[in-house]
């Protein structure tokens, strides 16, 4: 199989979907492989690197798509990518349709086959692709919302760890996922009090008897998210509902609750977000300001730190991408059915139920859509 590896083109996004020990790897697995011109670059992955394990460069992304059977990348197709997409061809990537009507029409127009990183599955309910640039963001959540926090980004002006004298800061985050949970982790080393909410007494108790009393968990309800939102200097959004649009926990009159200054950081918007205020920004203009509350809302969060992105992306990917080139996408999806999990479209299908249902496209089934 010929698979193509576009150069990113999405706002201060510098990952790449395959790096170049990805590339031999499926180059041994008897395919071939061609890169964009510098498309990893920025972050150490230069085309040498990718010549030497037997990749071809090629100049523009047009030439990829126009010859590559499968296309790898990070992020969703930005909509002239979705434009060159054909029948027949395999896109493996992040997807996110459910907030994107507009890529979800170019992908069922284009008919071309669309499994999204973010909806295949394990053995254990887990999201085993989405996973690693989930921990990537719930991590950078916090980086980010200190960084906001100071006055000179718009911030209150509070250390989240405080200092012998001065109390540390209240971080409250909605979610006890990876996301969540990689967040709170992260501010519990910086020495803020950490508050993580969810609704799986099972997930609560997990983390419970992992840290004890140097974090509280707490029972999402309305009441209890308007109870801390008063103390909260740094609130994070980390839930996620696999393949549909994240919950909306905080109303814009919550914002009220919230002390000026005080910063969100939402790690849904990817999904739309799970504050009524959220709106997709970029690393270029990461925040924004409602009601004196300031909004982080980067919507590639892990481009930011690109090379740890990339490499641990593929880790997780590169055993999925060969099985597609090895059988080929019908036989692989029909194969596994944790992979058939990632698959959104299919020639001009919607094969993911809470896609169609949220956009109002029927559904369906991909073993019915693949014939199998």
């Amino acid at each position: 199989m010929l698979i193509g590896v576009p150069k990113e083109i999405k706002n201060h996004e510098y990952r790449i979907g395959l790096t170049p020990a990805g590339a031999r790897e499926l180059i041994n697995h008897g395919h071939r492989v061609m890169v964009q011109r510098d498309g990893g670059k920025l972050i150490g992955l230069t085309d040498e690197a990718y010549r030497k394990v037997g990749a071809e460069i090629v100049e523009t992304p047009a030439e990829i798509f126009e010859r590559a059977e499968m296309i790898i990348k990070v992020k969703e197709p930005q909509p002239e990518e979705c434009r060159m997409l054909r029948e027949g061809q395999l896109l493996f990537t992040y997807l996110h349709l459910a907030p994107d009507p507009e890529q979800t029409r170019l992908l069922v127009e284009s008919g071309c086959t669309a499994v999204a990183y973010e909806t295949v599955t394990d053995g254990n309910g887990g999201l085993p692709l989405l996973a690693p640039m989930s921990e990537v963001a719930g991590r950078m959540s916090i980086q980010a919302g200190a960084h906001a926090l100071e006055r000179a980004q718009g911030g209150a002006g509070i250390l989240l760890g405080g200092v012998p004298g001065v109390p540390p800061a209240e971080v409250v985050v909605l979610g006890g996922g990876v996301v969540g949970l990689n967040a709170a982790r992260m501010a519990m080393g910086l020495e803020a009090n950490v508050s993580i909410l969810d609704r799986s007494l099972p997930r609560l108790k997990y983390i419970d008897e992992l840290y004890g009393d140097r974090m509280n968990t707490v029972y999402s309800t309305t009441e209890a998210i308007d109870a801390l939102l008063p103390r909260a200097a740094l609130v994070v959004g980390a839930v996620l509902l696999p393949g549909t649009a994240a919950p909306k926990l905080i109303r814009r009159e919550q914002l009220g609750l919230m002390q000026p200054g005080s910063v969100i950081a939402d790690v849904a918007i990817d999904q739309g977000g799970c504050f009524e205020t959220s709106r997709p920004t970029t690393h270029q203009d990461p925040t924004f300001e409602v009601d004196g509350v300031v909004h982080y809302c980067v919507a590639n969060m892990p481009g930011a730190v690109a090379r740890t992105s990339t490499f641990a992306l593929t880790n997780a990917t590169l055993p999925f991408a060969v099985a597609l080139a090895d059988k080929g996408a019908r036989r692989a999806l029909l194969d596994d059915e944790h992979l058939r999990e990632g698959l959104n479209v299919h020639a001009g299908k919607i094969t993911y139920r809470a896609v169609a249902e949220g956009l109002g496209y029927e559904y369906v089934p991909a073993v019915t859509a693949l014939g199998g």
